[in-house]
């Protein structure tokens, strides 16, 4: 599970941050700790748990966003995913990790042309 887990890794790593010149992992937002994948029958649970650079970073929601977008359109629709603010490291860390994990609202939001143009920008994949 291990090599799967940095698989999952490595294809988050390159998410551009919106608002700072870098990487979620330049800017250690995403590290590799943070991933773990277990297997409970035939699905897939992805847990990836990142830390915003402040802990009112206005833009964590759109960050957690940017990772689910990224792991559904890249991992089998047979895994189930789950983004989480780690611990202690944002002040409303429970409303955002509640708004990432409901699919309706994440759904909603895409339909925002602005919320869709940040997201498309920050995980498209570098040249």
């Amino acid at each position: 599970m291990d090599d799967y887990a940095g698989s999952v890794y490595d294809m988050i790593s390159t998410i551009k941050d919106p608002e700072k010149p870098g990487t979620l992992e330049d800017l250690n937002v995403v590290y590799e700790e943070g991933v773990k994948v277990t297997k409970d029958d035939d699905k897939y649970l992805v847990y990836v748990k990142f830390r915003p650079t402040i802990k009112h970073c206005s833009l964590a929601t759109l960050i957690g966003l940017c990772l689910r977008v990224k792991l559904e359109r890249n991992l089998p629709s047979s895994h189930k995913i789950s983004i989480l603010i780690a611990e202690g490291t944002h002040n409303t860390e429970d409303d955002i990790n509640k708004q990432i994990n409901d699919k309706e609202r994440t759904a909603a939001a895409m339909e925002n042309p602005n919320i869709k143009e940040m997201v498309e920008s920050c995980i498209k994949e570098p040249l």
